[in-house]
């Protein structure tokens, strides 16, 4: 059976349902733009990125962004942020070009729709919902693409962070994590043909790890005109932190190592190198891209 027939087959059958992750996720009816109390502090939020070609690899097709922001006033406005990976695929130049243009659209969206506007408290009472814009962001990127790019792909996995919500965008299989002590919880799902053979059981995750079609992606930027998109909103974890990564990490670096590297470090930039580095010790087969952001405690 061709991997396009496979892939039909398998979307006309339910998969198992997902286990529940424990960081608090908002029904979409319910959410509203964060309060903030004119006394609140900011909370410091640590961020750290890092990237490699790695070893087998003769260039990069992984784009990141990282951008966080935060005011201390008497208008005092939510903290923000926007933290971004793509991992571009195609050949030649064209994944390295559709992760870049994908990573700058939705820039380009935010920076518009949401961050320009919480400094001018008129445009602010006319914003959109976050899921909305972060919808909107990925399909324009994934127009964007197929106009600038043709044949050319990539993954796009983007976080937004608004006072205390978490606003994720997710096609293809980068991953972002939630980190807290000892836990490991994925906040996304694959859109790969392995995963959706194990959703329905028909592959364990040791086979799914060693499959040979398991680069093999049925959701992706670039892939045609129309594009659905995983977009999900949660309360921003305490004492906690976020990591996004392409496959060149997670496919690579086993969790308990991730989680072990994470736990060791004082910083998460430095937390970043050491799991790049740690991919490229494990044989570096891909590019490699990861930004961690730390969530203090209230307390802190």
């Amino acid at each position: 059976m061709s991997v396009i027939n496979q892939l039909k087959s398998l979307f006309q059958t339910k998969s198992k349902p997902r286990e529940n992750v424990p960081v608090a996720k908002l029904p979409h009816s319910s959410y509203r733009f964060p309060e903030v109390s004119l006394s609140e502090t900011p909370r410091t939020i640590m961020v750290g990125s890092a990237q490699s070609t790695g070893i087998e690899r003769s260039h990069n097709e992984d784009s990141l962004l990282v951008f966080l922001g935060n005011t201390a006033s008497h208008n005092t406005i939510p903290s923000f942020g926007l933290f971004v990976v793509a991992d571009g695929m195609g050949g030649h130049r064209a994944g390295e070009i559709a992760s870049s243009v994908s990573v700058r659209t939705v820039a380009n969206r935010f920076l518009q729709e949401t961050f320009l506007r919480l400094l001018d408290e008129e445009s602010l009472e006319k914003m959109p919902p976050l899921l909305d814009i972060m919808r909107d962001a990925l399909q324009d990127a994934n127009r964007h693409v197929v106009d600038i790019v043709p044949g050319g792909g990539t993954t796009l996995t983007t976080v937004a962070m608004l006072g205390n919500q978490l606003t994720i965008g997710h096609v293809g299989d980068s991953r972002a994590y939630v980190i807290r002590d000892e836990s490991f919880e994925l906040l996304t799902r694959d859109h790969s043909l392995v995963e959706r053979l194990r959703e329905l059981g028909q592959l364990s995750k040791e086979e799914a790890e060693n499959h040979p079609q398991r680069n093999v992606l049925y959701r992706a930027i670039g892939q045609g005109e129309s594009l659905e998109v995983d977009v999900e909103t949660y309360h921003m974890p305490e004492n906690a932190s976020l990591l996004i990564c392409s496959d060149g990490l997670w496919g690579v670096v086993e969790e308990r190592e991730i989680l072990k590297i994470i736990a060791s470090s004082k910083h998460p930039q430095e937390a970043c190198e050491r799991l790049v580095s740690a991919a490229n010790e494990a044989g570096g087969p891909d590019n490699i891209t990861a930004i961690l952001v730390h969530f203090p405690s209230l307390e802190e």
